[in-house]
C-alpha cells in the first residue's frame, strides 16, 4: 500500500502516514480513483492539536480490521482543516446543516463528485451514548450506495443545491455601512449576552472573545460607553485570572469547557495567543491595567519561546494532549496540571503552601484525578515571592514530557502574530518583539509569496506547501504588514500589504455587490464558492480585509480602497444586531471607519527626542483603527508615503498632524496636546 502522506507538509497527515487507512490527501487523483471503483469518498478532516481527533485515530483508524473494510468499500482522504480551511469550511456548514452541530474530527461521506450526502463528527469504535460505532456508520452507508444509489444521489443534490441558496445571501445585494445605531444596537445585544458572574459571552464551552473585545474598547474610545469598557474589562481580567491562562508560562489554551474559565481545553493555538497578545495591549492601552499589561507581555514571550521556528516565523499549535509520567499514558492536560503533593516535593512546604493559595491547587483537585489547574484569583500580596515560585514551578515544569507542537506555519495566524508583536514592542518599549515580528514577515516574503505576488497558505522547515493562499491569508498579512509600518517607518511594508490588497480587489471581491469571497477566483473549484463574514476562532476573511483596505486607504488617500472597505463593511450593519458576537472583527472596523479613521503624521528628525516624544503619544492613543506614518521633515523630493506629504516642521520643531473625515486639525509640537486629541489614558503608567 503507497504511503501517500508521508511527505505532507501538514504534521496532521504526517500522523495518519503510518495507519493502516489507505490515505489519500485531498485532490484530483483521489475523485478520480473513488469513479473509477465506483465507491464513496470518506473524508476525514482534522487538524494536529485536535484531541478528539487523535482518540478517533487511535480507536479507529489505526485499527487494522477496520482499515481492511474500509479500504475495501471507500476510497479514504485525510485533510487538515489549518491547510485547507476552504475545504473544511464548505463541508462543515453542511454538517451543521444537517446535524445542527459540528466540530473535529469531522467525518463526511461524498460522491466521487464531492457532493456531501452523509455527516458527522467523532464516532467511536463501540456503541454508546446514543452513538453508533465507525464501523455501524461505513456498513450503513456501504449499504446506501450499494443498494439505494438514486437515494443517495437525492439526497446529495439537494444538499447541493442548499448549500448554493446559501451562498446567495451574502451577496444577494449591496448593503449600506453601518452607522452609530448599528453599532449602539450590537453593543444591547452583547450585553444581553454577556456573563455578569464570570464574563464572557454565552455559557459552557466559552471561548476568549478578542475580537469582541476589541470592539468593546473601540467603541468606548469614540463614544465613551462605560457599559462597553466594563465588558470589555470584565472579561480581560476573568479571562488572565482563570485556568484558561497559563499561569506559570504564558499564553492561553483553545477554550475552558465551563462557564467559569476554570478547565481549559488544553490545546494553545497561535491564532488565539496573537489574537489575545493584542486584545490584552489594548486593554492596557485603554486603563493602564498592570495585569493586563503583565498577561500581554507574557503572552509575547510564550508565542517567542515556545512557538517560534527556526526559521523565524510561527508554529500553529500545541498539543492539548502529553505523556503522563505516573501512568505512563498519553493524558489531556497532563503538562499543566499539579497536585499538592507535587507542590511540597519541589518547593518544600512553606513555599507549597503559600503557592496552593495563589495558584488555587486544592486536594480535590478541579480537573480530573485530584489535579488542579492553576489559577490566580487575586493579585499576590509580595508579588517577588510569587514571582520567585512561579519561576521555579515553570522550570520544574519544562522537564516534564511537553505537548507535540504543530510547526506548521499558516501564513494569515503569522499575519497576526505579526502585527501584535509589533505592536506590543512599540508600546512597551521591547524592541526584540518588533524585531521577532520582521523576521517572521520576512520568511513570510521568502517562503510564501509566489513572483507574481500569490501566497501560499502553508510552509515547514522553510518549504512551502501546495496550498493557495485564502482570504484571511491576505488579509492577516497585510495587517501585519502595515502595523510594522506604524512601527518601524520602513515604507516597504506599506508597499507589500498594497500589493496583497491588489490581489483581494482583484481575485476575492465581486464587483457587483463589493461581497468577498473565500477563495479566490482562480481557485480550486469546490462544490461552492465559501463565502462567510462571520468570525470563527479568528477574524473572517472578509471583515479582516475590510480592515485592512480602510488603513491602507488612510495612509495613501486611495478612493478605490476605501471605497472597497466601505462596501465590504455592508454586511456588518445587516449582521450587528442579530449576531453581534460572530462580527466582532467587523464591528471593531466600522469603529474606525465612523471615527475616520484617524490619520497621524508625525515629522521630524529621526533622532530628534520631540520626534520620539510625539511618536509615542501617537501610539498610546485609543483612536479606533487610527494610522501613524513618522518621516523626516520633506525634502524636494516626494515621500514614499502619500500621508506624509506636504508636512514641514512648525517653527523648526518635531509636529504632528492629525486628519480624519478628509479635514486635518492644526498641527502640533506638544505631545500632551497629540495625546489629547487621540484619547491617551491620562496617567497610565507605562510600567508596573
Amino acid at each position: 500500500m503507497p504511503n501517500r502522506l508521508a511527505d505532507a507538509t501538514s504534521p496532521y497527515l504526517q500522523q495518519h502516514a503510518d495507519n493502516p487507512v489507505d490515505w489519500w490527501p485531498w485532490g484530483p487523483e483521489a475523485f478520480a480513483e473513488a469513479e473509477r471503483r465506483g465507491v464513496p469518498v470518506l473524508l476525514s478532516v482534522g487538524y494536529a492539536a485536535c484531541h478528539w481527533c487523535h482518540v478517533m485515530a487511535h480507536e479507529s483508524f489505526e485499527d487494522a480490521g477496520l482499515a481492511e473494510y474500509l479500504n475495501e468499500r471507500f476510497v479514504a482522504v485525510k485533510v487538515d482543516r489549518e491547510e485547507r480551511p476552504d475545504v473544511d469550511a464548505v463541508y462543515m456548514e453542511a454538517v451543521q446543516a444537517a446535524t445542527g452541530q459540528g466540530g473535529w474530527p469531522m467525518t463526511v461521506f461524498l460522491t466521487p463528485g464531492k457532493e456531501p450526502f452523509y455527516f458527522g463528527t467523532y464516532f467511536p469504535p463501540r456503541p454508546r451514548h446514543g452513538m453508533p460505532s465507525f464501523r455501524q456508520v461505513l456498513e450503513g452507508v456501504d449499504a446506501a450506495w450499494r443498494d439505494r444509489r438514486e437515494e443517495v444521489a437525492e439526497v446529495a443534490g439537494r444538499i447541493r443545491a442548499d448549500l448554493a441558496e446559501r451562498a446567495s445571501v451574502y451577496s444577494a445585494g449591496a448593503h449600506h455601512p453601518p452607522a452609530d445605531a448599528d453599532l449602539h444596537q450590537a453593543l444591547v445585544g452583547l450585553s444581553r449576552d454577556f456573563d455578569q458572574r464570570h464574563g464572557g459571552f454565552g455559557g459552557a464551552p466559552k471561548f476568549p472573545p478578542a475580537m469582541t473585545v476589541e470592539f468593546l474598547l473601540r467603541h468606548h474610545a469614540r463614544t465613551g460607553s462605560e457599559a462597553a469598557l466594563e465588558m470589555a474589562v470584565r472579561t480581560g481580567e476573568a479571562m488572565a485570572r482563570g485556568g484558561l491562562h497559563d499561569q506559570l508560562g504564558g499564553g492561553f489554551a483553545r477554550y475552558a469547557v465551563d462557564a467559569g474559565w476554570v478547565v481549559p481545553h488544553f490545546e494553545k493555538m497561535l491564532s488565539d495567543n496573537a489574537l489575545l497578545l493584542r486584545a490584552y495591549l489594548h486593554l492596557w492601552r485603554a486603563t493602564g491595567s498592570p495585569l493586563a499589561r503583565r498577561v500581554a507581555l507574557s503572552t509575547a514571550d510564550f508565542l517567542l519561546r515556545e512557538l517560534r521556528t527556526p526559521e523565524g516565523a510561527f508554529a500553529s499549535a500545541l498539543d492539548a494532549d502529553s505523556l503522563d509520567e505516573e501512568t505512563g499514558a498519553t493524558a489531556e492536560g497532563a503538562y499543566y496540571v499539579w497536585e499538592p503533593g507535587q507542590l511540597v516535593d519541589l518547593l518544600g512546604p512553606a513555599d507549597a503552601a503559600t503557592a496552593a493559595r495563589l495558584f488555587t491547587v486544592t486536594a480535590d483537585g478541579t480537573f480530573e484525578h485530584g489535579t488542579s489547574v492553576l489559577q490566580l484569583l487575586d493579585e499576590p500580596e509580595d508579588f517577588a515571592q510569587y514571582e520567585e515560585i512561579r519561576e521555579r514551578m515553570l522550570r520544574a515544569r519544562a522537564d516534564r514530557p511537553a505537548p507535540a507542537r504543530d510547526d506548521k506555519v499558516v501564513a494569515a495566524w503569522n499575519g497576526l502574530a505579526i502585527a501584535a508583536l509589533a505592536e506590543a514592542g512599540a508600546l512597551l518599549e521591547r524592541p526584540d518583539l518588533v524585531e521577532a515580528a520582521e523576521r517572521a514577515a520576512d520568511l513570510l516574503l521568502a517562503v510564501h509569496l509566489t513572483p507574481d505576488g500569490r501566497l501560499l497558505r502553508t510552509s515547514r522547515d522553510g518549504r512551502a506547501g501546495d496550498n493557495a493562499g485564502v482570504l484571511e491569508d491576505y488579509a492577516d498579512t497585510a495587517e501585519g504588514f502595515l502595523a510594522l509600518y506604524a512601527v518601524t517607518g520602513d515604507a516597504a511594508w506599506l508597499q507589500l500589504a498594497g500589493g496583497l490588497l491588489d490581489t483581494v480587489l482583484k481575485h476575492f471581491t465581486d464587483e457587483a455587490s463589493g461581497a468577498l469571497y473565500d477563495t479566490a477566483d482562480d481557485a480550486e473549484e469546490l462544490i461552492r464558492r465559501p463565502q462567510d463574514p462571520t468570525d470563527n476562532a479568528t477574524p473572517s476573511g472578509w471583515t479582516a480585509a475590510a480592515g485592512a483596505l480602510l488603513g491602507y486607504a488612510a495612509y495613501t488617500g486611495s478612493d478605490r480602497h476605501r471605497t472597497a472597505a466601505e462596501r465590504a463593511l455592508g454586511i456588518v450593519g445587516a449582521l450587528a444586531a442579530r449576531a453581534p458576537r460572530f462580527i466582532g472583527w467587523g464591528l471593531a472596523v466600522a469603529e474606525a471607519l465612523l471615527d475616520g479613521p484617524r490619520e497621524i503624521a508625525v515629522v521630524g528628525p529621526a533622532d530628534h527626542p520631540a520626534t520620539a516624544a510625539l511618536r509615542r503619544a501617537a501610539l498610546l492613543g485609543t483612536a479606533p483603527g487610527a494610522v501613524l506614518a513618522v518621516g523626516e521633515p520633506a525634502g524636494a523630493a516626494e515621500p514614499e508615503v502619500p500621508l506624509l506629504a506636504d508636512r514641514p516642521l512648525v517653527g523648526g520643531a518635531p509636529a504632528a498632524y492629525v486628519c480624519r473625515h478628509f479635514a486635518c486639525e492644526v498641527p502640533t509640537t506638544d505631545p500632551a496636546a497629540l495625546a489629547e486629541r487621540l484619547g491617551v489614558v491620562v496617567g497610565r503608567p507605562d510600567a508596573e
